[in-house]
């Protein structure tokens, strides 16, 4: 897999590319945000593979990681993982919502890394399949349900087929994976859904450490929603979704 890293810092690349090569990456080394927007042009990738993966450093000399992200996904669709020491949760959803695949927090561990890589690889190349293996279709979830009435919940319309949710007539932008969830919590409310339940039904892996990217998805949620009481966290369980009264 060829392998975009953004960092400006020469010895934190040079050692972090010697372990992506030894696992059998292909690294081009990008030192700031032009660099990066440049390797990334259709022209700077003609006749060789497009890059599976983009880690992107947010502290860059030139400009701002986050800026660097949203140019970025204009450009590609090539999976994008921030690497920074921000820790914090607004910084976290800010990058998902500017396109961000995932988000790992320095100091980091290789491993960790190199997972979270393989990961988001996995994800961008699988096509949407419900449980039975068939591509999910404009009406499915998930979950794998095949439902076309909208979904009522209070001031919250979920309508499945568009992929559209409203709360009190007024159109919310979700991302792709906000929406998988919603729909998820939505089709049965009140029932708690573990953790690894919706890990594995919204991203479609099983790796312990996608449960951070879950807590951000579901605090972006409730801030995009206006809804905070809307997903209840079930302590050392997973999530429900609380229907308000009508």
């Amino acid at each position: 897999m060829r392998l975009l890293l953004v960092e400006d810092d020469d010895h934190v690349a040079a050692a972090l590319s010697a372990i992506l090569k030894k696992h059998g990456f292909d690294v081009t080394h990008a030192r700031n945000g032009e660099e990066a927007l440049q390797a990334v042009l259709p022209a700077a990738n003609a006749g060789r593979a497009p890059f599976g993966v983009v880690l992107l450093d947010l502290g860059l000399p030139d400009q701002d990681g986050y800026q660097v992200c949203g140019k970025i996904r204009k450009l590609t669709s090539t999976p994008v993982i921030m690497v920074t020491a921000r820790a914090d949760v607004r910084s976290r959803i800010h990058g998902l919502n500017l396109g961000a695949d995932d988000y790992v927090v320095k100091p980091y561990d290789t491993g960790e890394l190199l997972a979270r890589i393989h990961a988001v690889s996995r994800r961008s190349t699988a096509p949407d399949t419900d449980e039975s293996g068939t591509a999910a279709g404009p009406g499915t979830t998930a979950g794998g349900a095949d439902e076309t009435a909208p979904l009522r919940l209070g001031a919250v319309t979920v309508e499945l087929p568009t992929r559209r949710v409203t709360v009190a007539g007024a159109e919310v932008q979700l991302t792709r994976k906000e929406f998988d969830l919603l729909a998820l919590l939505a089709q049965r409310p009140g029932v708690v859904f573990r953790r690894e339940q919706i890990i594995s039904e919204v991203w479609r892996t099983s790796w312990e450490g996608t449960g951070r990217t879950l807590e951000v998805h579901v605090a972006s949620l409730r801030a995009k929603l206006g809804m905070p009481a809307l997903i209840e966290t079930v302590r050392g369980v997973g999530y429900r979704l609380v229907a308000p009264a009508a």
